[in-house]
């Protein structure tokens, strides 16, 4: 299965209220411009403590979204792709519910992990300060399981629970959701978080062995159903390579900061090293509905001394460019300021981390999409969105700045925005150009550069300077080859 065109990354409710809303968008407006959708989860319920991403029932679709039978309709001449939220289950699920009151008699005891699970012979202060976590503090929550007093494994949130994958009671679980939604009519599985299932004592907890394992198993699932998978983690550029040469598809979360770098430093070089080195069957992201990572272009947190491919220091100015580029607002939204921290990203809309420069925005859409790769685009980045916030304020959730809830008027009004114009054309160029089924060539000197996509006769080019944002898209048709989008058309 090979899939080319680009894919809208969005909750069902905040852009179009539900999954038949989200159906008629993408037939109407946006029709021309995707071949596929990623709907964020939209299982029961979807407005959780972690925006989904803590179902009680993995298995449903939450009824204020739609049915089973919505999906499988917006998958008919379409990708769609659903998380498999594969490291934990919500705290308030059936299954923990019911480990709470019986404790070890619950027959769904074994599924959840706690400290004693994983150091069944004890645990040092060295074993604990080796586990990796994306957030300040140790992954665990005293909770009360069947009246005992117990330290419950929670790598994200005390409202996540995480689940124990050398256990037969985990994987019939996994299984019934890989189940439900291949037979929903999803065809692309994105696995959440997997990186944090390897659990094993004398490691840091994170992207050991056992992760490769686990994954493998959920792949061979998937091709049995019919579906692809890829791999949703955060680390070291070489962890990202390594990945890619066993799934389907890897996210290249190295692309946004490198491209960010490239736009507000004018330093190409950085994404010159990526782009000889970076695998091909990737999932290409300028931003998502979490923050903006840094820790996959810096050094390694897990192989000391391993350079990254921004310095720290580059890194460093890089995030006070966009601090200082969103008017402070990302500040805010970052780090100790605010609540479910990352340590790992910016909190930022990438509209206002390049200051609202509609030219520099859209040449940074434009070099997503010229990159080889499934390229996806969030909803808010589609629509040019500003940081909300209103929403930061009302939920002190960091990331809830790039979350905003879109009423039916404020689509109507951001699709006349000269930078979601500017987008819409080189996403519709993008899905519909064979050349974009061929070659890359590429050339970067100084400031300027230029990226091919070449099949037989079918020719698209990009030329840029990042100096000044400038750019010109050129691309073969019956005539020849022709203007498709300049700089210049942003103005109009």
């Amino acid at each position: 299965m090979t899939h080319h065109g680009p894919q809208l990354i969005t909750y069902a409710d905040r852009l179009a209220g539900d999954l038949p809303g989200l159906h008629a968008l993408l037939d109407g407006p946006l029709a021309g411009a995707f071949g596929g959708v990623h709907v964020l989860p939209f299982y029961t319920p979807f407005d959780g403590v972690d925006a989904g991403f803590d179902p009680r029932d993995h298995t449903q679709v939450d009824p204020r979204l739609g049915t089973w039978d919505d999906v499988r309709a917006l998958a008919r001449g379409r990708d769609v792709m659903a998380d498999v939220i594969v490291n934990h289950v919500s705290a308030d699920s059936a299954q923990f519910r019911d480990v709470r009151e019986h404790g070890d008699a619950s027959p769904h005891a074994p599924m959840f992990l706690t400290l004693d699970s994983v150091f069944p012979d004890g645990v040092t202060e060295e074993d604990l300060a080796r586990i990796y976590r994306p957030r300040p503090g140790l992954p665990f929550t005293a909770m009360t399981l069947g009246g005992r007093r117990r330290l419950v494994w929670t790598t994200f949130t005390a409202d996540q629970v995480d689940i124990d994958l050398r256990t037969p009671q985990a994987w019939d679980y996994l299984t019934s959701v890989v189940d439900a939604l291949t037979s929903g009519g999803v065809t692309m599985l994105r696995l959440d978080a997997v990186g944090y299932t390897g659990k094993e004592a004398g490691t840091d907890c994170f992207m050991t062995p056992a992760t490769d394992e686990y994954t493998e198993r959920i792949v061979e699932q998937a091709k049995v159903r019919g579906a692809q998978v890829l791999v949703e983690v955060h680390g070291h550029h070489t962890q990202q390579i390594e990945i890619a040469r066993k799934v389907d598809l890897v996210y290249d979360f190295a692309l946004p900061p490198l491209v960010l770098h490239a736009l507000t430093a004018a330093d190409l070089e950085p994404l010159a090293g990526w782009l000889r080195i970076r695998p091909a069957n990737a999932v290409t992201v300028l931003d998502t509905h979490d923050g903006i990572g840094i820790v996959d272009v810096g050094p390694s947190d897990l192989r000391p001394g391993e350079p990254g491919l921004l310095t720290p220091e580059k890194i460093d100015a890089l995030v006070e460019r966009i601090h200082d580029n969103s008017g402070g607002t990302s500040r805010q939204a970052t780090g100790a300021a605010a609540s479910n921290l990352d340590l790992y990203q910016v909190n930022c809309t990438f509209y206002d981390a390049l200051a609202r420069d509609d030219r520099r925005y859209v040449l940074a859409r434009l070099l997503q999409l010229f990159v080889p790769g499934i390229p996806q685009v969030y909803y808010v980045g589609l629509l040019a969105g500003a940081n909300d916030m209103d929403l930061l304020a009302a939920t002190g959730v960091g990331r809830d700045v790039n979350r905003h809830h879109y009423t039916p008027t404020e689509i109507k009004e951001a699709l006349e925005h000269p930078a979601v114009r500017g987008q819409l054309a080189g996403l519709r160029l993008r899905s519909s150009h064979p050349a974009f089924d061929g070659d890359f060539t590429w050339d970067l000197d100084g400031t300027r550069g230029t990226f091919v996509r070449t099949a037989g006769e079918a020719r698209a080019t990009l030329t840029f300077d990042v100096a000044d944002g400038s750019f010109e898209v050129r691309a073969t048709d019956d005539d020849g080859e022709q203007v498709v989008l300049t700089d210049g058309d942003l103005t109009v």
